[in-house]
């Protein structure tokens, strides 16, 4: 077992290793191959050794002397030993300019969304497969045949280690951005399992916006994308119980939330709506800062919610807006109101939780009850179906 500090090391230069090699020799794949033994080697020499003066040289060195006896054992040896024949110079790479092209790569239009999940795990998190499949609570052969499917697509695409052109940026980051939320929601809500929380994926999305907003600070939607992660990550220490019990928001120790977060966070959303156009991500964020910067449930400021997610849902309308929507109107307008809403959406878990706790708020008890139980069925997630069904116990006729 590696000490946690050698394996953030590791962590840490992984994408810049492999950024060094693809930039050099191109061929993800076969140079994706190279780091990842590289880092074994390192793993296994390191903690008798000592770590090297200079850690990402040395992976650097001994990935591209793997990637070297791999093009010799290709077809046209000699040519390519002529090319790529000797070891690459010890300057330093950069680590933030590789991790924003590494992203952009691993999100290549054509890759399917799980790939481009577990691809950017993979390449950009420095994430063995065996943790990405843990993390995903999916088979470890899955995850295996995902980024050997994606780095095959990568290959027939023709995509090539460089950023792409100023038009294409634009569109291609708007994918990277959906990728990194999906992998901080996973992380912060498991959709299935016995953990409310898998931190690895949330620090790790934190970690990756954190280089994408410090490659491009003047793209608002990327200070927005972080300063949501940010205000909602700081709740996390309030969310559950000791037992992993969830704890919804108007009930959560708002005492033990992560203030130096939410500063940041709040800092960070004000100068970028002040400075940036509006996007869905920002308008995700300023949400967010009104519940973390109201000092209790009690004094949170809901009709200012419910505008902002009117514009959300006109600037980017979706399910989960909606249903956030519905409950921020309840706060304003009372629940009845919501409830007439809510019947026109589908009966998903997460629809039928809100509609247990509009009917609780109505006085329904025997519905709310109901629902509650229905929301718990639908439910793959441990801490929520417990939750859920402690409500409808407590609700019990």
């Amino acid at each position: 077992m590696l000490k946690p500090a050698l394996e953030d090391l590791l962590r840490e230069h992984a994408p810049q290793v492999l950024g060094a090699l693809v930039r050099r020799y191109g061929d993800f794949a076969a140079c994706e191959d190279a780091v990842q033994e590289a880092l074994l080697a390192a793993a296994q020499q390191w903690p008798g050794d000592g770590v090297p003066a200079q850690p990402r040289n040395w992976l650097i060195r001994v990935a591209s002397r793997r990637r070297i006896e791999m093009l010799r054992s290709e077809d046209a040896r000699r040519r390519r030993e002529d090319a790529v024949g000797h070891e690459p110079p010890a300057a330093p790479v950069s680590a933030v300019d590789d991790s924003l092209t590494l992203l952009l790569l691993c999100c290549h239009p054509a890759l399917t969304t799980a790939s481009q999940v577990a691809l950017t795990l993979r390449a950009v998190g420095g994430l063995t497969t065996a943790e990405i499949a843990r993390a995903l609570l999916v088979p470890e052969a899955t995850v295996g045949q995902r980024i050997s499917r994606a780095k095959q697509r990568i290959r027939e695409a023709g995509a090539t280690f460089t950023l792409p052109p100023a038009g294409e940026l634009a569109v291609r980051l708007v994918a990277v951005r959906e990728v990194l939320y999906l992998i901080f929601n996973e992380g912060y809500t498991a959709s299935s399992g016995a953990r409310l929380h898998r931190v690895e994926l949330t620090a790790e999305a934190v970690r990756l916006t954190r280089q994408l907003h410090a490659r491009l600070p003047a793209d608002g939607e990327n200070a927005g994308l972080l300063a949501l992660m940010l205000l909602t990550d700081a709740r996390r220490p309030a969310r559950a119980r000791a037992d992993g019990a969830l704890v919804p928001l108007a009930e959560q120790d708002r005492a033990v939330w992560d203030h130096a977060a939410i500063a940041e966070g709040v800092a960070l959303i004000t100068a970028t709506l002040a400075r940036a156009p509006i996007g869905p991500y920002q308008l995700q964020a300023a949400i967010a800062a009104v519940h973390d910067e109201a000092a209790s449930a009690a004094e949170t400021d809901w009709p200012q919610i419910l505008r902002l997610y009117e514009m959300l849902a006109a600037l980017a309308p979706g399910p989960m807006v909606t249903l956030n929507r519905i409950v921020a109107l309840a706060e304003v307008r009372g629940p009845a109101a919501a409830l007439a809403e809510l019947a026109q959406l589908e009966p998903q878990h997460r629809v039928l939780a809100v509609r247990a706790h509009l009917l609780e708020k109505a006085g329904d008890l025997a519905a709310a009850h109901a629902a509650y139980l229905a929301a718990a069925r639908l439910t793959l997630s441990v801490p929520e179906q417990r939750y859920l069904t402690s409500r409808a116990a407590a609700l019990a006729p």
